[in-house]
């Protein structure tokens, strides 16, 4: 039987593609219609992993996803970086003078804000997902319609690529956690997400910080996102890397002293960028 992915979208779409970088081609994708719902598939048992965006190096953090990261609290198990190439498609024969219409994915679009500021009379509008955008205008023969979306979707959906390589940013990349339901061992481990919590004193959170770089502890991220109904309260979500693991099992000692709610997401084997 083989692997069960969720991802967020349709075939074709990035995060399938992060899914065959991550697993291989041996998998079964789930194409679900919002990040809370591959959640829910892996809750309930009917997929085995879902491959999850968290940040992009153009949009930045994927802040919705750090709220689906904590109410569920699945596994990181691992990470897989992929390289973004964004590409103006439509159908064939439909030229550029013919768009009135571009879809695509929030994130996809404001990767691309320079080629589409070129275009002001273009009529901007949101999709659930670049490749879901591609069908569309492959399902519906829209004629004054383009998406962003990858060249394996323009493929996929029988369209053409009238410009490529649109994004602001040629560097542009988006890092995916790989999430489970259960703790996977993770031997070699090099790489942990951690949240917490700090005190409202002044210097708290420069006092976790100084933990970790004591240890010589590297701190690759760092994300803070309002506690809900609780004023000036927030929960602090870290990524840490290190080369002897007795630095990091020193470092969680420490912090532990300094924080309240410490979660441990997930320690895993840090992804080379793409």
């Amino acid at each position: 039987m083989k692997t069960r992915i969720a991802i967020q979208g349709v075939k074709a779409s990035f995060h399938e593609e992060a899914a065959f970088k991550y697993f291989g081609d041996e998998i079964e994708t789930i194409e679900c219609e919002s990040f809370k719902k591959t959640c829910d598939m892996l809750k309930q048992g009917k997929a085995d992993y879902v491959v999850m965006a968290i940040e992009n190096s153009i949009a930045g953090s994927i802040l919705p996803n750090y709220n689906l990261l904590r109410d569920f609290r699945f596994h990181i198990v691992g990470e897989v970086h992929l390289n973004i190439h964004q590409n103006l498609i439509a159908l064939p024969g439909v030229k550029i003078s013919d768009i009135k219409f571009v879809e695509s994915h929030p994130i996809a679009i404001r990767q691309c804000d320079e080629f589409l500021g070129e275009y002001p009379d273009w009529t901007i509008k949101e999709g659930m997902d670049t490749a879901a955008c591609a069908k569309t205008i492959a399902d519906n023969k829209l004629t004054n319609t383009a998406a962003i979306a990858s060249s394996v979707a323009a493929k996929l959906y029988g369209l053409n690529v009238l410009e490529s390589r649109i994004e602001t940013n040629k560097k542009n990349a988006t890092r995916f956690l790989i999430l489970k339901n259960d703790v996977v061992e993770q031997k070699n481990a090099n790489k942990a997400s951690l949240s917490f919590q700090t005190g409202n004193s002044v210097g708290s959170l420069a006092t976790v910080l100084q933990c970790f770089a004591e240890q010589n502890v590297n701190l690759s991220k760092i994300q803070s996102m309002p506690v809900v109904g609780r004023r000036n309260e927030y929960d602090f979500y870290v990524d840490v890397e290190w080369k002897k693991q007795s630095d990091y099992d020193a470092a969680i000692r420490k912090v532990l002293k300094h924080t309240v709610n410490f979660s441990i997401m997930g320690e895993y084997i840090k992804n080379e960028k793409a």
